[in-house]
């Protein structure tokens, strides 16, 4: 028995117990509420960051009442008949931009040097929701960067507190060694007593994290992320699927990085070894180019093989020309 909702006056039918986010999902496009610490892959992930807040304007077909408050739409499911209101209320993008302007309180605006610039979620809600000025007159909280294992860094300044990575060494890794240390405004991603992460699957916490507070050192200031070129590929992996995407500058692979949807989520875990230790080409059977949202920053070095319409066309020429492109945009 499916249920139909309506979201920004779309109507969409869904299983008994989706989420209204994964609701939008299948609908696809802005009405998509943006979410900062839900991974549909986490078990328990979402209720956070609160900036998937949507208004229900009706709650059901039964009892058509609307919910007194904004609710978080990763956390709420759907109801036959619902009626949500996303993007077009003015009550819900007023409220986004309050959440926004607190996840930044203590954000560092250092974009120009973090190496998440250019796929930051946090990044684009700045840009879509954020106010030119912080009315936070206090100082901003700081931590030491610190290491928290070989090829882990943990600049805490930068974390809005999701809880992501948490979850992903939790439900992934046979033991977490790390988690949210204190309370209220002194609360902090830590190790427990310096130790060191170290398992297996411990660098999908990297991909999980949507700011730049966990990063890797080994592709730390190597290069901004629009100045390379997504690839696809595989390889015969005991650990893991070994489906990933190497990040090529010119012939070297720079960063090798599990495949993301079009919600930054990975669509599988990939294990240390292929993202650390495989950064050859001769390592990975190559699938093609990444596909990349021609929105997103990433693609702007990107090129696709289009021919222009004319009434008339050479077939010889044609082909001549699109071999030369090809030659010409080899990674």
């Amino acid at each position: 028995m499916s249920m139909k909702v309506t979201i920004d006056g779309i109507p969409v039918e869904v299983e008994p117990g989706t989420t209204i986010l994964n609701a939008a999902r299948q609908i696809g496009g802005d009405i998509v509420p943006p979410a900062m610490c839900y991974y549909s892959k986490l078990e328990g992930s979402g209720g956070k960051c609160r900036t998937c807040l949507v208004k229900v304007s009706k709650g059901s077909e039964k009892d058509p009442r609307p919910m007194p408050k904004l609710v978080a739409s990763c956390r709420t499911t759907v109801m036959d008949g619902m009626e949500v209101q996303n993007i077009t209320s003015p009550e819900v993008i007023e409220a986004r931009k309050g959440v926004v302007e607190m996840l930044l309180i203590n954000h560092p605006l250092d974009c120009p040097v973090c190496d998440q610039a250019g796929e930051c979620h946090l990044q684009d809600l700045g840009f879509e929701h954020g106010a030119a000025k912080t009315r936070y007159e206090f100082d901003r909280r700081t931590f030491e960067k610190i290491d928290i294992g070989d090829k882990i860094q943990l600049h805490m300044t930068r974390c809005i507190l999701c809880y992501r990575c948490v979850f992903t060494a939790d439900q992934i890794t046979n033991t977490r060694l790390h988690g949210i240390l204190n309370r209220g405004d002194h609360s902090e991603i830590s190790t427990y007593i310096s130790k060191a992460i170290d398992n297996d699957f411990s660098g999908n916490i990297i991909d999980v994290c949507p700011v730049g507070a966990l990063t890797d050192k080994t592709f730390r200031f190597k290069n901004r992320v629009w100045f390379t070129k997504p690839v696809d590929a595989h390889r015969d992996c005991d650990k893991c699927c070994g489906k990933t995407t190497l990040w090529y500058k010119g012939e070297d692979v720079i960063r090798v990085t599990g495949r993301k949807d079009v919600y930054g989520e990975v669509e599988e875990f990939i294990c240390n070894t292929c993202r650390f230790d495989k950064k050859k080409t001769a390592d990975w059977v190559i699938e093609g180019p990444r596909k990349i949202s021609h929105k997103s920053v990433i693609s702007s070095n990107h090129y696709e093989f289009t021919p222009l319409p004319v009434v008339k066309t050479n077939p010889v020429l044609m082909e001549a020309n699109k071999e030369q492109f090809e030659r010409d945009t080899r990674l």
